[in-house]
């Protein structure tokens, strides 16, 4: 092309040639990029914790407690009962061991819970071979009730007065057993 036209040797189509930077100075750019995202996090942070802290005082004013005030958390009191029935372990005859606490506090639960649907107890028997499971025998019927203490014993009451009316529905008075291990299902047999 003629000098005097409008592209110019040595140079792009848009614009002057761009110098090349060299690898010192992309280093040092790229330095300069991190301390300001370092920067850039450490102010977001402080933000944060500017804002939860804000937000904890006014909770703290709103409710009336001050932070040096210990937040106390009340405790619900268990219920422990005693019970009066027949307890028998036939585990325990051939290694001479005690029934857990937890085992007969479950025990004396479930037989105030029998009782107050009506079902009147007569004994629990804790089968050999099992930790968590108790069979309970009723006054007036023949079979038992398969429980177990991993399920509250206000439930396992309920749902054994459903099928104790549910099979007295039925004409069914006789039962080897009503097993009341799950949760929603009875079985008898």
């Amino acid at each position: 092309m003629s000098r005097g036209g409008n592209v110019v040797v040595g140079r792009t189509i848009g614009a002057k040639r761009e110098r090349l930077e060299t690898a010192n100075e992309r280093a040092a750019a790229r330095e300069k990029d991190k301390r300001k995202n370092r920067i850039r996090i450490a102010v977001v942070v402080l933000v944060f914790v500017a804002i939860i802290a804000i937000l904890i005082l006014l909770a703290c004013t709103l409710f009336g407690k001050t932070p040096e005030e210990p937040i106390v958390i009340e405790e619900v009191p268990v219920m422990v009962a005693e019970p009066t029935i027949e307890i028998v372990d036939e585990s325990a005859t051939n290694t001479g061991s005690k029934i857990s606490s937890r085992m007969e506090n479950y025990i004396g639960l479930l037989e105030l819970d029998l009782k107050s649907y009506g079902i009147m107890p007569v004994k629990a028997v804790i089968p050999a071979g099992s930790i968590r499971v108790v069979n309970f025998y009723l006054e007036g019927h023949g079979g038992y009730l398969k429980t177990t203490i991993d399920r509250g014993a206000g439930v396992t009451a309920e749902d054994a007065e459903r099928m104790l009316r549910y099979l007295a529905e039925q004409g069914i008075t006789d039962f080897e057993y009503i097993d009341l291990r799950l949760d929603g299902r009875a079985y008898w047999k």
